[in-house]
């Protein structure tokens, strides 16, 4: 069953928050994961459009395992600073949960899934289920936003480390007024220490984080490998449950390496921690 533009959430001002689910063929109810686009939090859809990220793939293999695809939208930076971005998400979230029944879906097993800075949105959901001062309050409220397991590609962690952390080609400087983290966070990033905390999934890593699955690219030149070992770090530090798998001579988006072992992977992880039989 696909389900096209459902209406997530009115924002003032603002174009409704929409989200397409595809369901898997067969009785439910089913697991769903929700699939977070990239694009720096200043471009990219829930929409087709070209990118080397294997969109296709990534959906084929959640619905051939018996998982349901949620592809949602945020507001972008453009549109609104922190955590407008992370409040969108949790409103898909909610939405799914309190509609679970009449769309075959399991209220109790949701994933999340996303790449750069949409893996660092999924990394946010993986750890703040229990923070309702980052619940907002667009859409559906009075349901959980938890999920209880995530796969997060490449995903800023900290982000007031992320220039020092550079790789030796990276082009971007992180703590320019103009980067793409000023621009999510409102302020240069330095100036602004307590938003591009509160920003950081590394901040909110507790014991009831949900687990996750964190694959980086060794010579990633846009966000630094060590992002994602500091969040795998917090998770060992909490006793929560990480696995971190470093891609060797991978760049962003894992270019020059072959998507599909990573796609496998990912699907693999989601279907064991969400319960797939």
């Amino acid at each position: 069953m696909i389900y096209r533009d459902a209406v997530v959430a009115h924002v003032d001002g603002f174009r409704p928050l929409l989200l397409d689910l595809v369901t898997p063929v067969g009785g439910g109810p089913v697991p769903v994961v929700l699939w977070i686009h990239g694009g720096a939090w200043m471009r990219g859809t829930n929409k087709p459009y070209p990118t080397p990220v294997p969109v296709d793939l990534i959906r084929d293999g959640l619905l051939d395992a018996g998982i349901a695809v949620a592809s949602v939208q945020y507001r972008l930076s453009a549109e609104a600073i922190f955590p407008a971005q992370l409040y969108d998400v949790k409103a898909a979230v909610r939405w799914l949960r309190h509609h679970a029944v009449e769309l075959g879906l399991d209220s109790g097993r949701f994933g999340a899934w996303g790449d750069s800075a949409g893996g660092h949105l999924a990394a946010l959901l993986a750890v703040t289920g229990h923070r309702g001062d980052l619940e907002g309050d667009l859409g559906v409220t009075g349901v959980s936003s938890a999920v209880q397991a995530c796969v997060d590609w490449y995903g800023p962690a900290h982000l007031a480390s992320m220039q020092a952390q550079s790789h030796p080609l990276a082009t971007d400087d992180y703590d320019a007024p103009d980067s793409v983290v000023s621009r999510l966070l409102g302020a240069p990033v330095q100036t602004v220490l307590e938003r591009a905390a509160i920003a950081s999934p590394v901040t909110h890593v507790s014991s009831g984080a949900a687990p996750i699955l964190i694959i980086h690219g060794v010579e990633d030149r846009l966000v630094p490998v060590d992002q994602s070992r500091m969040l795998a770090d917090a998770y060992d530090r909490a006793g929560a449950n990480a696995r971190f798998t470093p891609i060797d001579n991978a760049d962003h988006v894992f270019e020059g390496v072959d998507h599909r072992p990573l796609v496998k992977a990912s699907v693999d992880f989601l279907s064991t921690a969400l319960r797939v039989e």
